[in-house]
């Protein structure tokens, strides 16, 4: 048995720590996974391990050691770590006790299979990785069957995407596109596409969801873009009767998703309101 890795200046353990960086997760193809949850997560949708850096002493829950044992079973080559070696490998507070390196997988338009009336959230050009996460696990919740991010100005596997998604981001119905990629494909799919938009006189309970549907949400700051402003999309809005004009993305994402859920689950032979 290989002895554990005891130095901080430890080749691999530095190389491992590159990838905190966008820069070097686009240049090396491969990300960091940490927790146990997200691990086996992303073991479960096919994420390939390549490395993993296991501090036993950390791996104190049935998870963690579920998820030690499963990386172990893989091709991953593992090592053991001391503490130390450790908090420098860690993402923030995770003392789950195992971080893994991955490969990075291909997510592209052409890989997805919808069932027929799907629904699909659009994610255009957001910024903020907490957000994307965020959004992703409220869409697997309310049962997306894609999610697809347009121009995002975020990679997928940030650190902080794959903690606020809960591991939902390793789904292989979530992938990457450009924003004429993405309305192409919608429209081949022959989805109705609705977009939240402050300025939008139709509000999102008076959309139709029933029969498929693609909701496109937008920056935080300056929302979807032109591409989403002209048809076939038609805007939604939400009523906001304070000083704010819109809430935050995932809120808003929250809230039409799950109104989309709820006619299709409650209403399937009812219109919505003024619809």
């Amino acid at each position: 048995m290989p002895e554990p890795i005891t130095s901080r200046q430890n080749a691999r353990v530095k190389e491992a720590v590159k990838l905190r960086s966008a820069r070097q997760r686009t240049k090396q193809g491969r990300f960091l996974i940490d927790g146990a949850r997200e691990i086996l997560r992303a073991l479960a949708a096919n994420i390939r391990p390549l490395e993993a850096f296991v501090c036993t002493t950390l791996c104190t829950t049935d998870e963690a050691q579920q998820a030690a044992e499963k990386v172990r079973e893989s091709t991953a080559l593992v090592a053991d770590v001391t503490t130390e070696v450790f908090e420098k490998l860690c993402f923030g507070q995770r003392t789950e006790g195992m971080v893994v390196v991955a490969e990075t997988p291909t997510r592209n338009l052409d890989q997805l299979h919808l069932p027929p009336h799907a629904l699909v959230a659009v994610l255009q050009g957001l910024e903020k990785p907490g957000n994307v996460g965020a959004i992703l696990r409220t869409a697997d919740g309310a049962g997306f069957d894609a999610i697809l991010l347009a121009d995002s100005n975020t990679d997928l596997f940030n650190p902080n995407t794959i903690r606020a998604s809960l591991g939902t981001v390793f789904a292989p119905n979530v992938c990457t596109a450009t924003t004429a990629e993405t309305i192409q494909k919608l429209t081949q799919w022959q989805l109705p596409i609705f977009a939240a938009r402050p300025d939008a006189t139709r509000l999102y309970t008076q959309a139709d969801y029933r029969t498929g549907a693609a909701i496109v949400l937008g920056n935080e700051a300056t929302g979807v873009t032109e591409a989403f402003q002209k048809e076939p999309t038609q805007g939604i809005h939400l009523p906001m009767h304070g000083i704010a004009d819109s809430l935050n993305v995932s809120a808003t994402a929250a809230i039409l998703f799950y109104e989309a859920e709820r006619q299709r689950t409650t209403s399937p032979g009812v219109a919505p309101p003024g619809y």
